[in-house]
């Protein structure tokens, strides 16, 4: 579907989170609604009451749409379960359908399993008055391997329930994409209802710091100019391998000791125990929050990035996509999506444990000389990931649903 020759589609997104907060869920859903937005369609997002607004220089014309703050107190932004999103949900199935009646949409596109569970109430709803549209199911990664590694689940009985309406969602809606490869290829495994496309994430272009906009940066966080600045930005919960990283770095440090540790990300509560723990505050700026729409000038000032997920839900890795557009070298975990992207650019870690993140960290910190091949490198491969090219996989599963 070419939006200079075909009609305006008009979307629903679901968003069952606190939308907009600075990480990689609202990152896919706002990049995804602006890329489309751009190509000529409407877009509504249907979500939570918190959450911030998009700030109005980035934004092309998305409408976003809350439900009701019923739970005044509910101002939780970070990923994770919580028992009172089921009220939230339930405001949201209802928002989702006098949404419908109002925008009359041609595809409602629901993100990750809880959207789709409650967009395809809301549809049942809807039939009811004669409207029937399209619903595409994006996801991001498994839900019982999600909620697993956020510690939930931990009876077999619990995660037999779950997967077994994990599989049901998986075959509720008309067409579905995934965020990676690894989720794609799993959920077409079991899904009924047809293949699921890989519709990836996007990389910013990230264009270097000036030199004095770098050493501004540094002195800001109190690193020397000539550190070796290692970055990590994204959520402080345990799925994102924080702990393995803040574990790694006491070794790290020991074998170079011009490393200094920037982490940026949210929320500060859960790292700072950490840091305590493992003796490293010293060593270690923190950034938090870390603004989506300035991320650029914490990546432009270090020298290396690193992403410590295990890939234990096989969800994307937003954060790796703009190491690429910043043009880092990349340390993280030998996994297949990590591979996908980088290739040969990334500095892998032989086993998942913080010791071997340690010696790849220290591998790439020691070769400085191949810094830059290797982050002109990775910008380049950050061209094969564009949020335009999302929009226009997206135009395409919608054209095939039409």
């Amino acid at each position: 579907m070419s939006h200079d020759s075909e009609k305006k589609v008009k979307i629903l997104m679901v968003a069952p989170t606190p939308f907009f907060a600075d990480r990689g869920m609202h990152i896919r859903i706002f990049e995804e609604a602006r890329a489309l937005v751009r190509r000529g369609h409407e877009v509504k997002i249907a979500t939570y009451h918190n959450g911030n607004d998009i700030p109005e220089d980035e934004n092309p014309g998305i409408d976003v749409r809350r439900i009701r703050r019923l739970l005044f107190w509910y101002r939780k932004l970070e990923a994770g379960p919580d028992w009172q999103k089921l009220v939230l949900d339930v405001l949201l199935i209802r928002k989702t359908y006098t949404l419908s009646r109002e925008f009359r949409p041609d595809i409602v596109h629901a993100h990750n399993h809880e959207g789709v569970a409650i967009a395809w109430v809301a549809l049942l709803l809807l039939r009811l008055h004669g409207q029937r549209p399209k619903l595409l199911a994006d996801f991001q990664g498994s839900l019982t391997r999600e909620m697993i590694s956020h510690a939930y689940l931990r009876g077999s009985w619990l995660r037999g329930i779950f997967r077994a309406v994990e599989t049901w969602i998986n075959d509720m809606s008309d067409a579905a994409v995934a965020s990676s490869w690894s989720s794609a290829e799993e959920i077409s495994a079991i899904r009924r209802g047809g293949a699921v496309e890989t519709v990836l994430d996007g990389a910013r272009d990230l264009p270097d710091l000036p030199a004095d906009d770098r050493k501004r940066f540094r002195e800001k966080y109190g690193i020397g100019e000539y550190a070796i600045v290692a970055v990590y930005t994204g959520a402080f919960i345990p799925n994102k391998g924080v702990e393995t990283l803040v574990k790694a770095i006491p070794a790290a440090l020991r074998s170079e000791p011009a490393l200094h540790f920037v982490l940026a990300g949210f929320p500060r509560n859960l790292l700072d125990p950490l840091l305590s723990k493992y003796g490293v505050r010293e060593r270690v700026a923190v950034v938090s929050p870390l603004p989506y729409f300035s991320i650029g000038d914490v990546l432009g000032m270090s020298d290396i990035a690193i992403d410590p997920k295990h890939e234990d839900t096989g969800q994307a890795s937003g954060k790796m996509l703009q190491y690429l557009g910043a043009g880092l070298p990349v340390v993280c975990f030998d996994t297949p999506n990590n591979r996908n992207y980088l290739g040969d650019g990334g500095t892998y870690a032989a086993e998942k444990t913080s010791d071997s993140l340690a010696e790849a960290i220290v591998t790439l910190a020691r070769n400085r000389e191949s810094w830059d091949h290797i982050g002109r490198a990775n910008r380049l491969r950050a061209e094969g990931f564009t949020w335009d090219k999302t929009g226009e996989k997206l135009e395409e599963v919608y054209g095939s649903m039409l």
